[in-house]
């Protein structure tokens, strides 16, 4: 199980766009004020699991309650829990603080912290590239649309593509 947070925007567009040939593209994008998410989740190696939305930025208590709260209900005896790399790149020690840890050994689950800098070593993060794209084709203007757009997009992660996610990333599910 790997885990990580991205971010969400009310104002993402499409970064690039086709037309014929000697016309121009126009795309409206917004200007002034817009609303910044965090969406943080798990990815196994056949679904994407506890996935929260939080309005606004993550720190050490929301992660602590995200820990307590989404994650270790859907932990099973003997589960790896890998907090990314994010964490590192963050430089919030709170990622791994002592109530995390012991939330997580409660049940069992063993943490661990991958090196930092290599967002090539967390699966996750292809999952995340996915969803940004899928989130600027969508283009949603208001949180409460972004929130529900990302519950949506996340059903078309299938198993097959979460494992690919994690072969991918030089993993071996067993």
């Amino acid at each position: 199980m790997f885990i990580d947070e991205t971010w969400a925007k009310t104002n993402m567009t499409r970064r690039f766009g086709r037309i014929k040939r000697g016309q121009r593209l126009r795309a409206l994008v917004p200007y002034g004020h817009w609303k910044t998410m965090t969406f943080v989740g798990a990815l196994r190696c056949n679904a994407i699991t506890a996935p929260l939305v939080l309005d606004g930025p993550m720190h050490a208590a929301s992660f602590l309650a995200y820990v307590e709260q989404v994650l270790v209900p859907t932990l099973r005896p003997g589960d790896i829990v890998v907090p990314g790399d994010i964490m590192v790149m963050d430089n919030l020690s709170s990622h791994k603080g002592t109530a995390i840890r012991q939330a997580l050994r409660a049940v069992g689950a063993k943490p661990f912290f991958l090196p930092p800098c290599s967002p090539d070593l967390n699966p996750i993060e292809q999952m995340f590239a996915k969803l940004e794209v899928l989130l600027r084709r969508a283009a949603e203007r208001t949180v409460e649309a972004t929130w529900t757009r990302i519950g949506i997009l996340l059903g078309d992660f299938t198993a097959t593509e979460c494992a690919n996610c994690v072969r991918n990333s030089g993993y071996v599910s067993t």
